[in-house]
């Protein structure tokens, strides 16, 4: 099939390039000449896991082609794909202009029947609206279809090349017939593709990452109370986590939640709620209760030293990005674990795998940057862990102990055992979990 995807972000990248990986002949369009230049030369403007080597195959194969060219492009194609941003307005409502935008641009030039997928996180209704611009726009034969993408940033290519399902928006027999011959390399069992009105897939989006976020949000009050009552939340969360009715994921205390999806997402439903006369109370909760959770560590690293104060203290910042396996800064807790710590007049050395560009776009020289891991914690009155990637995860105690001066721990993520750092010397604070020291 012939497939264009508009938008070279990380759903239309990654969707363009596992689309042509599964036999499809894809042209991935931007109006963005620098980033198209770029993806021609090989140089992949995001960070994700094998996505480098997916696009470098299907480019050498010839069915992977990049272009600014909106017209050309989707002119003769079988499914047009809108995947650009909807960032969040002032009131946390979903921006549809670029997705408008790309639907007034490519209705001149459809040709015969195309189905016409709405990649991006949109509110409910927004299908309809791009329907209503195709149909103001062109004689064409076409289809609209609600498609949203369910990828984990860090996991993005597994998940699409090994789907838990896909939801498809659509009353049209002829656009069901097309949405599963597109996705037939990537499905199992037919019962793999939920098939449902366009409305109904809009909404499953946006419920599916709310309600992750809810469980995190869940998991890091619990965190508080357990923090004020001596108890452990990682027994908790195996002592909830071995129900089935609950199940183990996304059962994680820690700092916060951030990225480009959960934030926005829990705001736009909650502006959607509102924009209706829906009052809804638990995400308003939950979006509070993350706000405050990013703050947590560095309001223990101030409590502990109380009066005295943190200033001139040598802080190692253990991670920058959001989440492992990924570059991404949006929303990250580290922004304000830094900026916090920073204002309080510590000196903030960080390390990351892969966000030091990203995190340097947000914190400028706020804050220094290590090349590795040792080099943060080498000179360190602090070790503070953001990120849980696991490098970090890897180190022993006693390696930390060997490689910095610092005997006094902060583990956002609770990755480490605080029996063991608190053998190796350390003072150890988790996340609802009762300090340990020798």
């Amino acid at each position: 099939m012939k497939v264009a995807v508009i938008g070279t972000g990380y759903v239309g990248l990654v969707a363009g390039a596992c689309f042509a990986h599964g036999g499809h002949r894809v042209i991935c369009v931007d109006i963005d000449e620098k980033k198209i230049t770029a993806l021609k030369e090989g140089r992949i403007p995001i960070y994700e896991p094998g996505l480098d080597s997916v696009v470098a195959e299907s480019v050498a194969a010839e069915r992977l082609a990049f272009s600014t060219d909106t017209g050309a492009s989707v002119r003769d194609a079988d499914c047009v794909f809108i995947a650009v941003g909807t960032p969040p307005g002032e009131d946390g409502s979903a921006d549809l202009s670029y997705v408008l935008g790309v639907a007034s641009a490519i209705a001149p030039h459809l040709t015969d029947f195309t189905v016409v997928v709405c990649k991006s996180t949109v509110p409910v209704g927004t299908c309809d609206r791009v329907e209503a611009v195709l149909e103001g726009a062109t004689t064409a034969d076409f289809d609209v279809v609600s498609n949203p993408e369910f990828l984990k940033e860090g996991a993005a290519i597994a998940d699409f090349f090994h789907p838990d399902r896909v939801v498809i928006g659509t009353d049209s027999e002829r656009a069901k017939s097309r949405m599963t011959e597109l996705y037939r390399p990537f499905v199992e069992r037919p019962e793999q593709i939920l098939f449902m009105a366009r409305r109904s897939a809009e909404m499953t989006k946006y419920a599916a990452n709310c309600m992750l976020a809810a469980r995190i949000s869940f998991m890091n009050e619990m965190a508080r109370v357990c923090d004020q009552m001596g108890v452990d939340v990682v027994d908790v969360k195996r002592g909830i986590g071995t129900d089935s009715r609950i199940g183990r994921y996304f059962l994680n205390a820690g700092i916060g939640y951030g990225g480009s999806c959960f934030p926005k997402d829990v705001k736009a439903l909650l502006r959607t709620g509102q924009s209706v006369g829906c009052e809804m109370q638990l995400l308003d909760a939950v979006e509070a209760v993350n706000a405050g959770q990013k703050r947590i560590l560095a309001e223990k690293v101030l409590k502990h030293f109380g009066a005295e104060g943190i200033a001139g203290k040598k802080v190692a910042m253990l991670g920058l990005a959001f989440k492992p396996e990924t570059d991404d800064m949006r929303e990250a807790p580290s922004i304000v674990v830094a900026q916090m710590l920073v204002e309080a007049g510590a000196d903030v050395t960080a390390y990351d795998p892969v966000a030091r560009e990203t995190a340097y776009a947000i914190l400028g020289g706020d804050i220094g940057y290590a090349p590795t891991w040792r080099d943060a914690a080498k000179d360190a009155d602090i070790v503070v862990v953001v990120t849980e990637w696991l490098e970090f995860k890897g180190i022993r105690a006693e390696e930390l102990a060997a490689a910095t001066s610092a005997r006094l721990v902060f583990d956002g993520r609770n990755i480490w055992n605080p029996e063991k750092m608190a053998d190796a010397g350390f003072t150890y604070y988790g996340i609802g979990r009762p300090p340990k020291s020798r």
